[in-house]
């Protein structure tokens, strides 16, 4: 782990909406679990809000049943690490699993960049499994980007924001009593609330997958519209 000087200002980034565009490879597989347990798909409108929570948690929501529950999560998440069955969007012709069938947002990698030259910690806090949060950081080079990446367990008794939070700053040694600040960056109101939950305030991406006026109904201190604001952001924040 990167040693820690305190005072620590931490910058706790989403991983899906926020750093990356990964609906087409999260859906997709959505999809194919449900027709494996044969429950009808959820509608347009469902499908774009599985993005953010935990996987199982939305299709206990949107009609999988509890007692194929665990199959469909199973093949979902087949699908998203494995088995390399769509279309590469950065190599065409190429065939990947879920997980890559995806693409980082333009401007990323040079917005973490000016983030880390101002001294900021940037660690990734995504609901998504951390074994599956690691491949995809490293094979979008976001891993030389960032110091931690923190996310769910495969057991689901990490799944939630707030406790993948709380699993980052017990891991990086975040001590408030140090002055340590922290700001949690992300695209849902999961981001929100889970930052809400940890005592710290939450920066809205309004390039990702909120549906209008989710984050600042959730209580979102500020929302930006577009990637390029992002390292501005942050430092107005914490020298506010």
């Amino acid at each position: 782990m990167t040693n820690i000087h305190h005072p620590l200002r931490a910058v706790l980034l989403d991983l899906d909406g926020t750093l990356t565009k990964s609906d087409p490879g999260i859906l997709s597989c959505v999809k194919l679990a449900y027709q494996a347990v044969g429950v009808p798909e959820p509608t347009p409108a469902q499908l774009q809000r599985f993005i953010g929570p935990a996987i199982f948690e939305s299709m206990s929501k949107y009609g999988i049943p509890s007692d194929k529950l665990d199959e469909a999560v199973s093949v979902y998440r087949r699908y998203y690490g494995d088995e390399a069955v769509f279309d590469d969007p950065n190599e065409p012709g190429h065939k990947v699993p879920g997980r890559l069938y995806n693409t980082v947002y333009p401007g990323i990698p040079e917005q973490l960049k000016a983030l880390r030259e101002q001294g900021y910690f940037l660690a990734i806090a995504t609901a998504k499994p951390e074994y599956q949060a690691v491949p995809i950081c490293e094979h979008f080079h976001l891993t030389d980007l960032v110091d931690a990446i923190y996310g769910a367990s495969m057991d689901n008794s990490r799944t939630d924001k707030d406790q993948v939070i709380r699993y980052a700053f017990e891991n990086m040694g975040y001590d408030p009593a140090a002055g340590d600040r922290a700001l949690m960056v992300g695209d849902r109101w999961t981001d929100v609330d889970g930052a809400k939950e940890c005592g710290i305030d939450c920066l809205g991406c309004g390039w990702g997958y909120a549906e209008p006026g989710e984050l600042v109904e959730h209580g979102a201190y500020r929302v930006i519209d577009t990637v390029g604001e992002l390292s501005a952001a942050v430092e107005e924040y914490f020298n506010a």
